[in-house]
């Protein structure tokens, strides 16, 4: 399965649901199946941040029990939109969606970045210890238990 490597917090985070879409410097062509894969590094000055911390309490999580080096979850990957305008709070993206509140603060929408669209996201019961990889890369996890 194609799969995806993010830095902690914002791979549980994304996974959770408290973020919606993952914004990429880089685009795909790639629609289907994704894993997404924490990988071993933690930014734990993000973990710091009143929103992030406070976010993860509600999850249940610490910067210290966050999942690394790991497959987490699956999703759709939907679709991969260029980000065309930025006013410092919120964002527009090629099909005219708005970004804004939470969900832009805790992205990177700079002006000709990716946001990837993605569906039905689904926690792995237990994490896949995985060593992940920049770029999409293949994972086999077809026959975890999800």
């Amino acid at each position: 399965m194609k799969t995806l490597s993010m830095i902690q917090p914002w791979a549980s985070l994304f996974m959770l649901g408290a973020i919606n879409h993952e914004t990429r410097s880089w685009k795909t062509k790639y629609r289907g199946p994704i894993a997404i894969h924490s990988s071993q590094k933690l930014d734990k000055h993000a973990c710091r941040l009143t929103h992030v911390e406070s976010l993860l309490q509600k999850y249940g999580y610490t910067q210290d029990t966050l999942p690394l080096g790991a497959v987490i979850g699956v999703c759709e990957l939907e679709n991969c939109l260029r980000i065309i305008e930025n006013n410092n709070s919120s964002a527009v993206l090629e099909d005219g969606e708005m970004i804004s509140g939470i969900e832009y603060l805790l992205g990177d929408y700079k002006i000709g970045g990716f946001v990837w669209k993605v569906k039905g996201k689904r926690l792995l019961k237990t994490p896949l210890p995985a060593k992940g990889q920049l770029g999409l890369w293949n994972c086999n996890i077809e026959n975890y238990p999800k």
